[in-house]
């Protein structure tokens, strides 16, 4: 069955940096898109960043405003896993962070905390 395992959330200070990954199994990875999303208390779960599968456009990737310039999705194929480096890091930044991917249907790891705070 499908399973997604993120990793590497934690307390960091603004202006730090995290590297979040998510260990994929039980479906053909690499012909698949992937997806960060995150919720922050009291709001919805948003779309942060994505990048195709090799199948597509070659792994070409797109990002939530409020991150560009400061967060990067890459994925490894060899490995089936995505990641997710998020630098300069911002108080409001902090959320519960999630991967996903649709095979069939949705599909949800069970998220990882980064809280960004003094």
């Amino acid at each position: 069955q499908v399973q997604l395992v993120e990793s590497g959330g934690g307390l960091v200070q603004p202006g730090g940096s995290l590297r979040l990954s998510c260990a994929a199994s039980g479906f053909t990875f690499s012909k698949s898109a992937m997806n960060w999303y995150r919720q922050a208390p009291g709001k919805e779960r948003e779309l942060v960043a994505a990048i195709t599968s090799v199948g597509g456009i070659g792994g070409s990737t797109s990002y939530a405003d409020s991150v560009k310039g400061r967060f990067t999705i890459s994925r490894d194929n060899a490995k089936d896993t995505v990641s997710l480096q998020m630098n300069s890091l911002k108080p409001e930044d902090t959320a519960v962070y999630y991967c996903y991917t649709w095979n069939g249907r949705d599909y949800w790891g069970q998220g990882t905390q980064v809280t960004v705070s003094t």
